[in-house]
Formats: structure tokens, C-alpha cells, sequence
């Protein structure tokens, strides 16, 4: 048997990809198929938009191959595509950012495994709320780091607040790693919060890390902000994923402070060379006028989708404590139920035929009461799962 690495002993499975498994399994069974009379599976569980990449950005994909523009690029990304990083943040956000603190990487995932490799080792801690993504806990692991989670309630919108930071500092913490807005909650930190954050983390020599890859996805005005603003020591991990709807492309960027762009890029060299040139060559289509445009229509189109579900659960008696204001998620609690959100995941897999997420990825604080809901699925989905749901519960749609 094949002696594996000790670190593996610390990286729990990502529940989501195994309920994910789950589902598609019934969704082979005779109950789901069509021709038989049964219901196929909706699929409420996966953070994946139901949009694909831009008209432009297909079309500069295939004049790109076409082209023969496939060969290596600089470990920090195509300069054209950085430029225009650096000028979305400026129009969309008023941020000035220089496109050589700009580093394109194999999406968000690479983007956080080479900060974490190049600021954590054993020993480290690094504050996170829970709930927050899994994966971003298990970059922090794999760089032999320490994640600890500190339970966020409604109150702080599910997100650290500045007093929890500070309180939970000592000798061996080394940063936070935020999300905003939030996978699993669709919940951002407040301008004002996130400014007392990072003043906190920073006063005690500490690094701000903040995952951004939803922020595209904002519904409120007052939560659309950019960390970046508080200064060039605060590291901003985005995404063509979500926003840009380029999730199988794998491409995202980070933006860095200036003396951390040369250590990062060492290590972008020899662990993966560079992005996709062919998705990097692609993406700079992102910034088209007609692709923002879409992008905005699409936006709308999830905030639509948001105001239908949230109130549609809680008509249930699914009390969402907190609304999201960005991203396609809600993080809504099933106690009334049931006293597994586990349980009440898999049996509504099993009999509706609706796929969630349970909370158990998330973080063990809360993990039995909540259930993320994805509503980056149609409308006509939307409303399909929420009449099975309440089927299912006894309840009028």
C-alpha cells in the first residue's frame, strides 16, 4: 500500500463533491428518468453559474488557437491582461492599481495556494470565520499552517469582525483570510468593518488576505468595495470563474503587495509555468463594453433570482438569518426540520430530488443547523425545487 503524506491526515473531503456524487447517483436511478415517470434531480448544491463565457470571449478563444497564440506566457500572466485588470478596478470599483502588483494565475485555487505557500509554515496560524469555503482552510493546511476557526454569527453577518480578531490574536498568529462577499453566505464585510480589520491585523504585523472572487456579484451598493482601498498591503484573490462566468477555464488573479509579486512569481514558475494562454489571450474580451454589458444583465439576473428564493424559503418556515447580498448563495437554517443538515440534505436528494449543500463542509460551529442553497440555476428551477420542497414539508408553494 502506498505510504501517502501526513499532511493528507489534515485536509478533511470536500463534502460538497461528495453529496455532488450523491446526487448524480439518483439522478441515474429509474426515479429520476423522465420516461419512467419520475423527476429529474435539480441541482441547487453547486456554485457554478448556469452562464457560460461571453459571445467575445468564445469568439477570442478561437482566434487565439487559430492563431497558434498557445505557447507559454510570463508566470505572471499576459501584461495586456493585466492592464486590464488594473483598469476594471479602477472604472468599476476607484481603485488605482498597478498592473506589475497583478499576477494571473490557474484560478482562484492557484491564487491561494501560492500566497499561502509563500506566507504560512509550520507553526503559523491564520484566523478564518466559520463558516467559510473549505478550501481555503485546506490551502492554509497544505502550507503547514494552522486555520483557525473563529464562529461568526448573524450578528457579524457571519464574518470576523475587528473585536473577534483582535481578541483571538497571539504569539503565532500571522493573518486573517477573509471572503466578501462569502461562500457559504453570500454575506459581505462592511467598508467600515473590513477598514477596522485590516488596521487591526496590520498594527500587529499580520497580513490581510481577501478572497474576492464574488465581489463582481454584489447586489448592495453599500457592500460593492474592494479591500484594495485600504492599502497596497492587503492581498485581493479574484476570479474569471464567477463574475465572468468562466468556470472551466480556470484562470484567476491576485493582486499583491509590490515586494511580493517577485517571491510569488518563483514559485508560479515551477509549480505550474503559467495560466492558460489560450484562457488569458481569451479573457481580455472580458472587458469589452458588449461583455461588461452582459455581465451586468446576468448580474440582474441573479439578484432576481435571489429575491425569489430567499422570501420562498422562509415562507417555509427556512429562516435565512441574514440575506445575501452578493454572490448565489443563501445559508438558510433547516433546525425546524430536522436536527441534521445532513439528514435533511440527503433525504430531500431522495424523495424531491433537489440537491443542496449540508453545512458540514463549512465549518463544525453550525454545521447541523444550515444548508447552503445555490441559485446560480434558472429560475424556472428555482421554482420547481421550491414547490417539490414544500411537498415535501407539508407546506403550500
Amino acid at each position: 500500500m502506498t505510504r501517502t503524506a501526513s499532511r493528507l491526515d489534515r485536509i478533511e473531503p470536500f463534502y460538497v463533491m461528495e453529496c455532488a456524487k450523491a446526487a448524480d447517483a439518483i439522478a441515474r436511478s429509474p426515479a429520476c428518468d423522465p420516461a419512467r415517470g419520475g423527476t429529474s434531480m435539480i441541482y441547487l448544491n453547486i456554485g457554478e453559474p448556469d452562464f457560460t463565457a461571453a459571445p467575445a470571449v468564445q469568439r477570442a478563444a478561437q482566434v487565439a488557437i487559430a492563431a497558434g497564440r498557445t505557447q507559454y506566457t510570463h508566470a505572471t500572466g499576459l501584461p495586456a491582461l493585466r492592464e486590464r485588470i488594473a483598469l476594471w478596478y479602477g472604472t468599476r470599483f476607484g481603485v488605482d492599481v498597478d498592473p506589475a502588483r497583478i499576477v494571473v494565475t490557474a484560478g482562484a485555487s492557484a491564487a491561494l495556494q501560492l500566497v499561502t505557500l509563500a506566507l504560512f509554515e509550520p507553526g503559523d496560524e491564520v484566523l478564518m470565520p466559520d463558516p467559510s469555503y473549505p478550501c481555503n482552510r485546506h490551502f492554509v493546511t497544505a502550507a503547514g499552517a494552522t486555520p483557525r476557526l473563529l464562529p461568526a454569527t448573524a450578528a457579524s453577518r457571519f464574518q470576523l469582525d475587528a473585536a473577534s480578531v483582535s481578541a483571538a490574536w497571539g504569539e503565532a498568529t500571522r493573518g486573517v483570510l477573509l471572503a466578501s462577499p462569502s461562500n457559504p453566505t453570500g454575506t459581505s464585510i462592511a467598508a467600515g468593518e473590513m477598514t477596522a480589520i485590516v488596521q487591526a491585523v496590520r498594527a500587529r504585523g499580520g497580513v490581510s488576505i481577501v478572497d474576492e472572487i464574488y465581489l463582481g456579484l454584489s447586489y448592495e451598493e453599500a457592500y460593492g468595495h474592494s479591500a484594495l482601498s485600504l492599502g497596497d498591503d492587503v492581498i485581493s484573490v479574484n476570479s474569471f470563474s464567477k463574475y465572468f462566468g468562466m468556470t472551466g477555464w480556470r484562470l484567476g488573479w491576485m493582486v499583491l503587495p509590490p515586494d511580493l509579486v517577485a517571491p510569488v512569481e518563483k514559485l508560479a514558475q515551477n509549480l505550474y509555468i503559467c495560466a492558460s494562454s489560450v484562457a488569458q489571450h481569451a479573457a481580455i474580451a472580458c472587458f469589452e463594453p458588449d461583455s461588461l454589458a452582459e455581465y451586468e444583465r446576468r448580474r440582474a439576473e441573479f439578484r432576481r433570482r435571489r429575491d425569489f428564493i430567499v422570501p420562498a424559503l422562509k415562507s417555509l418556515g427556512l429562516a435565512v438569518p441574514v440575506e445575501p447580498d452578493g454572490a448565489f448563495y443563501v445559508w438558510f437554517d433547516c433546525s425546524r426540520y430536522s436536527a441534521s443538515s445532513w439528514d435533511f440534505c440527503f433525504d430531500l436528494m431522495d424523495r424531491a430530488h433537489v440537491a443542496l449543500t449540508p453545512g458540514r463542509d463549512f465549518g463544525p460551529a453550525q454545521a447541523e443547523r444550515f444548508v447552503r442553497l445555490s441559485f446560480a440555476s434558472s429560475m424556472t428551477q428555482l421554482e420547481t425545487a421550491f414547490e417539490r420542497l414544500a411537498r415535501l414539508l407539508g407546506r403550500d408553494a
